[in-house]
C-alpha cells in the first residue's frame, strides 16, 4: 500500500496533533462560559477560543493555552508553562503558553488570566481587512 502524501505544505513541517477529547473540551468551555461573548471553533483538530472576534486561547491535545504578551509573560514564566509548540519537526513557538492546572481548576483565576490575555489578544490583534 502506498503511504499517503504529507497534508503539510512543502517547508513548514509535520503539524503537531492538535486533538482534544471530548471530557477535557467540555471541562475547559464550562470553566470559560462566564467569559463575555465567549465562543469557541474547530481549528485542526483542536479548538480556536474567542471572545466576540478577538482570538485568545488554544485548546490542544489536552491542554489550554492563552495569548501571551509583554504584560503577562511573567505569569507564565514564574508558573513553569510552557509555549505552543505547533509544528513536531521544528522548535518555533506561539505566543501562547499553557495555562498552569491549579489555574484551570479555580474558575475566578481562570476568569483573570483570560481577561489578561484577552487584553493583549487585543492590544496586537492586526486590523482586519475590508473589501473594497
Amino acid at each position: 500500500m502506498k503511504t499517503p502524501p504529507s497534508r503539510a505544505p512543502r517547508g513548514r513541517g509535520r503539524l503537531t496533533s492538535m486533538r482534544v477529547s471530548s471530557g477535557f473540551r467540555d471541562f475547559v468551555l464550562g470553566q470559560l462560559s462566564e467569559v463575555p461573548s465567549f465562543r469557541a471553533r474547530a481549528m485542526f483538530g483542536g479548538i480556536g477560543l474567542y471572545a466576540g472576534e478577538t482570538f485568545f486561547g488554544i485548546v490542544a491535545a489536552d491542554v489550554l493555552y492563552f495569548k501571551v504578551g509583554d504584560a503577562n509573560r511573567p505569569d507564565y514564566e514564574r508558573a513553569g508553562a510552557s509555549p505552543f509548540v505547533p509544528y513536531a519537526d521544528r522548535s518555533m513557538t506561539m505566543p501562547y503558553y499553557s495555562v498552569p492546572p491549579e489555574v484551570l481548576e479555580d474558575p475566578e483565576a481562570l476568569g483573570r488570566w483570560a481577561a489578561k490575555s484577552l487584553q493583549v489578544a487585543k492590544a496586537t490583534r492586526k486590523p482586519s481587512r475590508t473589501k473594497a
